[in-house]
């Protein structure tokens, strides 16, 4: 794990060293944009962790004074990243089924500060990018970078990655989030939507789903989940009447959240298996469900909830 303590920072005497020390204090000052960041481009939280632990590694190590952390660092995650992401396309090739992000979560209160406008719903429209215009898009237009340090952080002329850019704005811009409820709205219509589903209460779920509804479920192969995508409300409704009137256990309820900015809830099935529902709304009614059952996926959010 990364360091949090001067005890970890100590000379044979015991005493912090204080370069050492202030080292460590602007990297965790950085810590919470570069675990965005990370998140934002790899669409897993676990990656994105040991990602930002490499760039603590790489940190650590310089020797001579850097003019800006900020900058520094935001150039290591981002080249960590683009590395990374060679990989991970191959692995996303054989993946089972429907593929999310992991969930990132977050507590509904009122005074929430929300770091970003990066949903599931654009989450998966960056996944139609190439990871060069994705990191533009990312740095540039979500983190504020501007374009000569994104030309650094990615190697490349300003006037290229202004172009690239351009490109995955005009790709991603559908994905942009413009419909925002309050605390109370997204508690509200989780809480409503976890009950009509679980019961099959048709009259229920016709109120609160658009008629072009679209539900995505990730199991990855570990648990049982859709396939496919399921459109359309009338589908939709029948496929929860369908599991209520067959079902001997009932999910449970475990807390409604913020998944990725939009209101949602963590439950749990027979057998202890996890999942988290993230509902995308517009002018009160839910337009996409996205289920994430992958265990692997939910090691993050089963910590919360385990012994």
């Amino acid at each position: 794990m990364t360091p949090r303590s001067t005890d970890m920072l100590s000379g044979s005497s015991g005493a912090p060293v204080p370069h050492e020390d202030a080292r460590l204090a602007e990297f965790e000052a950085q810590r919470p944009r570069l675990l965005r960041l990370g998140y934002r481009m790899l669409g897993s939280v676990s990656e994105a962790e040991d990602i930002v632990q490499e760039a603590w590694l790489r940190w650590s190590g310089v020797q001579d004074g850097v003019a800006s952390p900020a900058a520094y660092l935001t150039r290591i995650v981002t080249r960590l990243c683009l590395d990374h992401m060679k990989s991970a396309r191959v692995r996303r090739e054989t993946y089972v089924g429907a593929w999310l992000p992991e969930p990132l979560m977050g507590a509904i209160e009122p005074d929430e500060a929300v770091t970003d406008d990066v949903t599931m719903t654009l989450m998966l429209a960056l996944e139609r990018l190439s990871p060069f215009e994705r990191a533009a898009f990312l740095l540039h237009d979500v983190f504020g970078v501007a374009l000569p340090e994104v030309a650094a952080a990615l190697g490349r002329a300003p006037a290229a990655v202004r172009q690239l850019a351009v490109r995955a704005r005009k790709h991603v811009e559908s994905g942009r989030r413009r419909y925002r409820l309050d605390a109370a709205e997204a508690d509200r219509i989780a809480r409503a939507f976890f009950a009509a589903s679980r019961d099959g209460d048709t009259a229920a779920l016709a109120s609160l789903l658009a008629a072009d509804v679209e539900l995505r479920s990730d199991g990855g192969g570990r648990v049982l989940a859709y396939p496919n995508i399921i459109r359309g409300m009338d589908r939709l409704i029948r496929l929860f009447a369908g599991l209520s009137g067959k079902a001997y256990y009932q999910p449970v309820l475990l807390r409604t959240a913020l998944i990725d900015g939009l209101p949602g809830y963590v439950s749990a099935d027979r057998g202890g298996v996890l999942q988290t529902t993230a509902l995308e709304v517009r002018d009160g009614r839910i337009t996409a469900i996205y289920m994430v059952r992958n265990p692997d996926k939910l090691r993050h959010v089963a910590s919360a909830f385990g012994p």
